[in-house]
């Protein structure tokens, strides 16, 4: 299912997270791109903050360079002209989050053929549900992406007081001796019936331990069932119509609150579940106004994008109504008169 989503040829059996995905496939892609000796992952500020500080735990002491990319203030996107001074230079691997982090669509394409172009890989960071309309990253540019990772969650698996999730990591089968974890194979017994097994294992998380591939890779067994179990009684169009739900919300939401006044877009352009909204005003007091009425009113930027301003990411997927939408903007601008 996840190969189908993704437009890759070979998955494993899953990560912990979402996050600890992309700091394995970091890994994977110096491991996988032996023309680069530089270690070094293009990391664009664009890629959710969380992710981005996770991976830095997790490979900074291992030798490799996570280099920070900025995006362009007006479309909240990574541009290609923001790669430029990194042109004659040795890069490994390239991430790039779709939707981004602002929700916003990346110019995959551009992006992945820059890459790829400069001997670098392609790391896609995506959400699952959203390739249900999207192009996969199999298909991205020209070649496709090399390796593509992003959390399950989304598939049908609640946020059971912050977790858990799982992860998944996708690949083409040019990199599959590249990749951790475990993999299934399908093989036939002495008697010629099918069946599955482990496949590609040098049993590493049983015996190599400090030398093995991977030490923080493993199989959320439960929430894999569950993902697999609302796929399958999704269907490719249940997922579609569940996916144009996400952003037909998203966009009465924008709609909704963009014309309120003191508030406003930060971005234009295309966008999944997720847009930025500019106050006029410290968000962190409207968030918690927002919250004594009962209405969970987003995420504050500031920590993180502080050149923004007072900046506000909301979102809206298939859970919100649109009388949810009209109670959060009757909210919003009561606090906003306030």
């Amino acid at each position: 299912m996840i190969t189908a989503l993704a437009g890759m040829q070979v998955a494993n059996a899953s990560l912990y997270d979402g996050a600890t995905a992309l700091a394995e496939a970091c890994l994977m892609a110096v491991r996988a791109n032996r023309k680069s000796k530089s270690s070094r992952i293009l990391l664009p500020r664009t890629v959710h903050p969380h992710y981005r500080a996770v991976t830095e735990a997790s490979v900074g002491n291992q030798g490799l360079k996570l280099e920070s990319v900025d995006y362009d203030r007006s479309s909240g996107r990574t541009l290609t002209d923001a790669l430029q001074s990194f042109d004659g230079q040795d890069i490994t691997a390239l991430v790039i989050q779709q939707p981004n982090f602002f929700g916003t669509l990346e110019e995959v394409d551009q992006l992945t053929d820059w890459a790829q172009a400069r001997g670098a890989l392609v790391i896609a960071v995506v959400n699952p549900v959203s390739l249900a309309l999207l192009k996969p990253p199999g298909e991205w540019g020209s070649r496709g992406a090399d390796i593509a990772v992003g959390d399950g969650q989304p598939l049908g698996c609640p946020l059971s007081s912050g977790g858990p999730y799982f992860g998944f990591m996708a690949t083409r089968m040019d990199h599959v001796r590249q990749m951790p974890g475990r993999i299934v194979g399908r093989t036939v017994d002495l008697d010629g019936r099918p069946g599955f097994a482990l496949t590609l294992q040098a049993r590493e998380q049983h015996i190599r331990r400090g030398k093995a591939t991977s030490n923080i890779c493993t199989n959320q067994g439960l929430l894999m069932v569950a993902g697999t179990v609302y796929m399958a009684l999704m269907g490719a169009e249940g997922l579609t119509r569940v996916a144009e739900t996400c952003m037909s919300r998203s966009q009465e939401l924008l709609d909704a609150l963009a014309g309120l006044p003191g508030v406003r877009a930060a971005f234009n352009g295309a966008r999944f579940h997720e847009a930025v909204l500019l106050l006029d005003r410290p968000v962190a007091p409207v968030l918690q106004a927002l919250a004594e009425r009962g209405i969970e009113g987003g995420f504050d930027l500031a920590t993180y994008y502080p050149e923004l301003g007072h900046a506000l990411l909301v979102c809206a997927t298939e859970t919100r109504s649109s009388d949810d939408i009209t109670a959060y903007a009757a909210a919003l601008r009561e606090v906003l008169r306030s």
